[in-house]
């Protein structure tokens, strides 16, 4: 399958992840076409992450969000050039 052509882009990940994979940033400069391959891309570097970021299929998982430039996006969301992305866990309580 082609693929699109892949830009540079900052990857912003929550704090609840470095002490998980040691010797993973809060902030990650990679080359992706779209948030799939940069999660492709981290999850290459530090195995298992993806495993925590999405469900098959892949999706996201309920309590993951993922923002680029500032807008809701998906797995399939394409990047732009620079695009800054942001996964945001969001905090459940009970």
């Amino acid at each position: 399958r082609g693929r699109a052509r892949r830009m540079s882009v900052e990857v912003r990940l929550p704090a609840t992840l470095p002490p998980l994979f040691p010797g993973l940033p809060r902030r990650l400069a990679l080359d992706a076409a779209t948030v799939a391959e940069a999660l492709d891309e981290v999850d290459e570097r530090w195995p298992g992450i993806r495993e925590r970021l999405c469900e098959p299929g892949p999706v996201l998982r309920r309590h993951i969000h993922v923002y680029v430039n500032g807008e809701r996006g998906a797995v399939e969301t394409p990047l732009p050039a620079q695009a800054r992305v942001d996964v945001i866990a969001a905090i459940s309580g009970g």
